[in-house]
């Protein structure tokens, strides 16, 4: 059975899933005749992060630490968020001023990774 304070991150896990499964099918399919080269390459860098993260977050709302690991869990979603929602704004064209945005999802994501280094390095 799932703690409750685990199941938003599982729901949040899987509907990032999804949604990254999708984005990717549609860069792949529905964007590949729209888009140059770079913007492609940018759309693929986003999908990438975003499913490797939403992965992430499954294991941690999978594991036996899932209350620990919340945070970690909010921080991947708000990478997520940030850093691929960036890019795929700026991969269909958007401001550049969300370039800077970008970063932020980064160190979200992050420190995400150095949350779970501290509860795998914490003693008792």
């Amino acid at each position: 059975m799932i703690d409750e304070r685990a199941r938003t991150l599982l729901l949040a896990a899987a509907l990032l899933g999804a949604s990254g499964v999708a984005l990717g099918a549609f860069g792949a399919h529905g964007l590949r005749a729209r888009l140059d080269a770079r913007a492609l390459e940018i759309w693929e860098t986003a999908v990438r992060y975003h499913l490797l993260h939403a992965a992430a977050l499954l294991a941690l709302a999978l594991s036996p630490h899932a209350v620990q690991l919340r945070g970690a869990g909010w921080l991947f979603v708000a990478g997520i968020a940030l850093f691929s929602g960036s890019l795929y704004a700026l991969a269909l064209g958007g401001p550049r001023l969300l370039g800077p945005v970008t970063p932020l999802g980064g160190l979200a994501l992050l420190a995400g990774w150095l949350w779970v280094a501290k509860l795998a390095l914490a003693r008792g």
